[in-house]
Parts: structure tokens; sequence; C-alpha cells
């Protein structure tokens, strides 16, 4: 493989083909990391419109740093895996307090900082600052795997150390920002896992797999997931025209979010017995009429949740929980559910009633 020669090739496809992407227009470093965290397990299609409502709310890090979490997660609704968003603002803070909220141009700083592990890093060293670092995420991942032929799971310990060590002795010197996003970009518009578009590949010449014919079984595929189903019930509780919500605690899944009450589908158990059994579990509020709304389905990394979703009245009583499994409560107007964030599931729930207020009344 004559690797000059696959490098200028790579890199004139770029300068012609290369997306015309919000972060690509500055090179900002809080832009590169903004951008890079948002991408993790997010379609880029979906990420542009929240990196841009990012920017007007959050315009440097300073004003990110100074934010509530409570607005960011808000922000950040729709996107999942809201660690992401919270390392955001850990982050911040910490760039704020000893970086005067600027990103370091150093590796070893970069490091120590939530949410930044390798891959982070050389994004931000060679798309920010331009340094000669190297950056390997799925599309590197795939290409290399055909590129070289590699016959087993690009995961291995072997194979991950190899694809870094041949992605960092590929760099041209000086132009690791724009090689390390041709290589990205590669394999997000024409590398990709099926049926990929081989004839118009820059660097098709270089690739053994294409050689040997076999494009389509490299990657070499790792072991599946097994994917969990989980039944759970959930309630919107009403009183007097108002919805109770709760706030998760700060720890555990969907940390700080706010949510329905509501759990696990016990066997043997029906959908709407849960519902009345975890909403008294959870605050000690007895449920006097339950009615079915819909069933949502959501499908999380290791998991499919089908969601059964309740209209519910209170009984006469108190109107003050007992939480056993939130850190805080509020009864609301049904159009303040807007300004709260929620997991996925309960987000679809709003949404699917979102053509207008609910006739709580009837229950209540």
């Amino acid at each position: 493989m004559n690797e000059e020669t696959l490098q200028k090739k790579l890199l004139s496809w770029f300068a012609r083909h290369g997306r015309d992407l919000p972060w690509r227009r500055t090179y900002d470093p809080y832009h590169i990391w903004l951008s890079e965290i948002m991408l993790q397990q997010t379609q880029m299609n979906r990420v542009i419109g929240y990196f841009e409502r990012w920017l007007q709310r959050y315009p440097d890090i300073d004003a990110l740093a100074a934010a509530q979490e409570e607005d960011v997660l808000k922000l950040w609704e729709g996107l999942g895996y809201y660690s992401r968003a919270r390392n955001l603002l850990k982050t911040a803070r910490l760039l704020a307090t000893d970086f005067e909220g600027k990103l370091p141009a150093d590796a070893h700083q970069l490091l120590q900082m939530p949410g930044i592990g390798r891959y982070t890093v050389g994004a931000i060293l060679s798309l920010a600052f331009n340094q000669d670092q190297p950056v390997v995420d799925g599309n590197v991942e795939r290409i290399f795997a055909r590129l070289y032929d590699l016959d087993s799971p690009v995961k291995t310990k072997e194979n991950h150390q190899f694809i870094w060590q041949q992605a960092e002795r590929l760099l041209p010197a000086g132009k690791a920002r724009w090689f390390n996003q041709a290589l990205m970009e590669l394999g997000a518009l024409l590398c990709l896992p099926k049926n990929p578009r081989c004839r118009e590949c820059p660097i098709n010449d270089h690739c053994e797999s294409l050689r040997l014919g076999i494009t389509e079984e490299r990657p070499v595929p790792g072991k599946g997931r097994t994917i969990i189903p989980i039944e759970v019930a959930t309630g919107i509780l009403t009183h007097q025209d108002k919805v109770f919500i709760q706030k998760r605690r700060a720890t555990g899944v969907w940390a700080n979010l706010w949510e329905f009450p509501g759990g696990q589908v016990e066997p043997g158990e029906s959908p709407e017995e849960a519902v009345v059994r975890e909403i008294y579990e959870e605050t000690e509020f007895r449920v006097k009429r339950t009615e079915k709304i819909t069933v949502v389905r959501h499908g999380y990394t290791n998991y499919r949740v089908t969601l059964h979703c309740f209209f519910c009245s209170l009984a006469p009583g108190a109107t003050q929980p007992v939480l056993h499994a939130a850190q805080e409560y509020r009864w609301i107007d049904w159009d303040e559910l807007a300004r709260f964030a929620f997991p996925a599931g309960h987000r679809k729930l709003i949404d699917l009633l979102h053509g207008g207020k609910p006739q709580m009344a009837a229950l209540g």
C-alpha cells in the first residue's frame, strides 16, 4: 500500500465531498467538543438541530458553566444517554474554574474531564487544534477492517490496538484536522455497514477486502447483544385538574429526570394492578380509578420497554406524597409538562397527548 498516495486521494476526496456541518465552519474547541459528545450514540441528522439550539442557549463554556442542571437536561431531552449532558455541565464548570473557560490543548488534562475519553481527546486535539492525534470511531474501525481485511471482530484487544496504531501511522503531518474527518466522512457516506459504495471510494484500490470480493463480510461481527424485554406500567395521576410528577434520584438510571410514577409489571400481575401498586409503593397515594390510555414501546441499548400508560385519579385523602423512589415532586398544570425533562418513553406519551389537554376531569 502506497500510504502517501492513499493520504492524497482521501484528502482530495474530502475537500470535494465533505458535508457542510455547523461545527466545521469554525473548528472552535467548544463546538468540536459539544458536537463529538452529541454524536455519541446519535445520528448526524438529529444532532444538527440540537447543536444549533444548544449554542443559542449556551454560546460558550462560561454560559454553560452557569446553567442549572435541570435546564441542561431539558435542552438535551430526546438525545438520550443523559449522562453525556451531565458530564458536559460538570466539565464546563471545571473549565470555567480552572482553565479560564477554555478547553486545554493537552491530552492528559483533557482525559481528567468527565465524559472525555481517548476518542474525544483525539477529536478535540486534531479537529480543534490540528494536532497530529488519531481518531478512531465506528466508521474508522469499519474502514480499516476492510482496508486490511481483519478476519476477526474489530473490538478484540489485538484489532483495537492495531487499528489505533494504523490510524496514527497514516496521519499526514500537519493535516490531522482534514485527514481524520476524511476517514470518518468516508465511513459515513461510502464505506457503509451494508451495501458499501465501493466504486465511488477514492481509496478502493488500496482495499484488501474489495480485492478479495468480501467487503460485505467485513467487519466480522462480534457477539450480539442480548435484548431484555421489560413490561412497565405508568400512571398520569390527577387531582383537581393537576398532574403529579416526581423527580428521579440523583444517581441511577435517568438520574434527575422527571417522570410519572410507575414501575415494572410483576409476574402474574396485570398492568392495571401494577400501576396502582407502584403508585402506592412510590408515593403512598391510593388510586381510586384508572383508565388505559395507550401502550408505548421504546428501545434502549440492552432493553426493549413496553410501557402501559394509564390515567389515574387520586383517592380522597392526602395530597402530599411520602416519596420512596424520588427526591422531589410537584402538582402541575398539564401545559407545564413541556418545561420538564422526561425519559424518552414518558415524553412519547406526553407527545401523544399533546394535541390538547386530556379530559382528566372525568376521572377526578
